[in-house]
């Protein structure tokens, strides 16, 4: 583990799945290291380019990468996990889907409603769990999709709700139409108009989303065999990331609320430990 060019690139630029894959048997490590490093270097593309072609020609570079299957592709990450589906089977149309459901970072349309919100978390995120659960020996079926579809969701509303304001100044807003406008505001009153009550109770019912889809993961969890909990310790912060969210307040929007590395390091460890005690 020590030396590991795709752990160390992981730690920098996904802390949360980097501590999640050190608690990992080495085995199932090497499933995760690679497909985390992977959804690392596509999920930072939208925030990292000024144009929408130059992300599309990036996430090109990817699937054509993904199709060809070549194991001594020049990139390391590409060609560590291109090993990865031909040792662990993981499916390349479902890493392709996650591409193509990244291309909505790469623009500004304000997310449609929570169906579509729901769809885009799945495609980028509950399909990593179940991708690893598969590699660890799980068998698909409701209660494994329950675990990673809800868990996913959870997992990537949490990581949005801390976001919140970095992406409301980048001009993007994930916050689904139909819950904007349950609260009185529109996409362009959410990222235009200073914060008042209407933004809070936006901020709230997102919360109340991502902590329904918590719950749920944690009772499917619940119903698995115990060598696949592990696949499940990147849930392992989500109730602090969105107490977080709620306790900033309107300064939601002016930085993303701070969970200290010691913390986050323990909140991983209990779950390690414990099997995701309840929030």
């Amino acid at each position: 583990m020590q030396g590991d060019p795709l752990l160390a690139a992981l730690r920098q630029a996904d802390p949360d799945r980097y501590l999640a894959t050190l608690y990992l048997p080495q085995t199932l490590r090497a499933a995760a290291a690679p497909l985390y490093a992977f959804n690392a270097e596509v999920a930072s593309i939208g925030q990292r380019v000024r144009e929408p072609m130059a992300g599309e020609i990036r996430l090109q570079w990817w699937r054509d990468a993904i199709e060809a299957g070549d194991e001594r592709n020049e990139h390391p990450t590409a060609a560590a996990l291109n090993s990865a589906i031909r040792q662990f089977g993981f499916s390349r149309q479902s890493l392709l889907t996650l591409l193509d459901a990244r291309v909505f970072d790469l623009y500004h349309d304000p997310m449609p409603d929570r169906a579509t919100l729901e769809g885009y978390c799945g495609e980028t995120s509950s399909c990593l769990l179940l991708l690893l659960a598969l590699a660890a020996g799980g068998e698909a079926g409701a209660d494994l999709a329950d675990a990673c579809g809800h868990g996913g969701v959870a997992q990537a509303l949490a990581g949005l709700a801390l976001r919140a304001g970095s992406l409301r100044a980048a001009g993007k807003c994930y916050l689904p139409g139909d819950m904007l406008a349950a609260t009185g505001l529109t996409a362009a009153e959410w990222l235009g108009e200073p914060w008042d009550q209407r933004h809070e109770r936006a901020v709230a019912a997102f919360v109340a989303l991502a902590r329904e889809h918590h719950a749920r993961a944690l009772a499917a969890i619940g119903d698995l065999a115990p060598q696949l909990r592990p696949v499940f310790l990147p849930l392992a912060p989500v109730p602090a990331y969105l107490s977080a969210t709620l306790e900033a307040g309107p300064h939601l929007l002016q930085r993303v609320p701070e969970i200290s590395p010691l913390r986050r390091q323990w909140l991983f460890a209990r779950a390690a430990w414990g099997w995701f005690p309840a929030s």
